[in-house]
């Protein structure tokens, strides 16, 4: 799906609601994902009342951890949250999916990391279970093609805790070059819309981790470092 024409897509936007019918039209299953450039659960909706207009069964909803805490008198993932319970209030069959930080949140740093500068520690010294994005793939799959996680909120964790200078140090083990970091971590210099849910897991609001990936998979959830090793080639590949 895409604003733009594409060979063999379907043009839809999100701003555009009667333009999502083709989107969904004959579709059983929808996987969720939206990105909207200032948080809002309207982009959700609106794929999700034309996913229930056109007979669609089951949504499998991509959100964040931790949605719906409180941090500082505001709610976490506010917009993750007004979306989660529009489409528990559908009548629509659900799957929710709330991973912390992916692991290939590093590979916007390459320029950087490739210059020798500085990369921006957000979370300061706070931990997070980092998910390998495949592993949330994976989880997604399962969710769309079978009906055992209907109902289902997964925290799809990493299997281990993990500082951001945890990641720089193992990114640069892998590497074979230094990873410098600078402390970003200062709510005013947080990106617009951003500083309550960066904010709760700098306050340690995101250190656990869940058994969700390995109870749906039937295996272990990747660490960041086998992550860091199988993506060598796309920090390397940087001119």
């Amino acid at each position: 799906m895409s604003r733009r024409e594409r060979p063999g897509g379907v043009r839809a936007d999100f701003d555009d609601p009667a333009s999502l019918a083709g989107a969904v039209a004959g579709v059983d299953t929808v996987f969720l994902v939206t990105a909207p450039p200032v948080p809002t659960a309207d982009h959700d909706i609106a794929l999700m009342t034309a996913a229930r207009a056109a007979g669609v069964r089951k949504i499998v909803k991509l959100s964040a951890i931790g949605s719906g805490e409180r941090f500082e008198g505001a709610t976490v993932g506010a917009w993750h949250l007004a979306a989660e319970e529009a489409i528990e209030a559908s009548g629509l069959v659900w799957t929710m999916l709330r991973p912390p930080s992916f692991a290939s949140n590093f590979l916007r740093y390459r320029a950087l990391i490739q210059a020798g500068e500085p990369i921006p520690n957000m979370t300061g010294d706070s931990r997070q279970a980092i998910v390998d994005p495949r592993d949330v793939a994976a989880v997604a799959v399962a969710a769309m093609t079978s009906d055992a996680h209907n109902g289902q909120r997964y925290d799809l964790t990493g299997p281990e805790l993990l500082t951001f200078t945890d990641q720089a140090t193992i990114l640069e083990r892998v590497l074979e070059r230094p990873v410098k970091i600078t402390d970003a971590s200062a709510l005013d210099q947080l990106p617009a819309g951003m500083t309550t849910g960066i904010g709760w897991a700098r306050a340690g609001g995101a250190a656990y981790v869940t058994d969700h990936v390995p109870r749906v998979l039937g295996r272990p959830a990747g660490t960041f470092e086998q992550w860091a090793r199988d993506h060598r080639e796309a920090f390397a590949a940087m001119p």
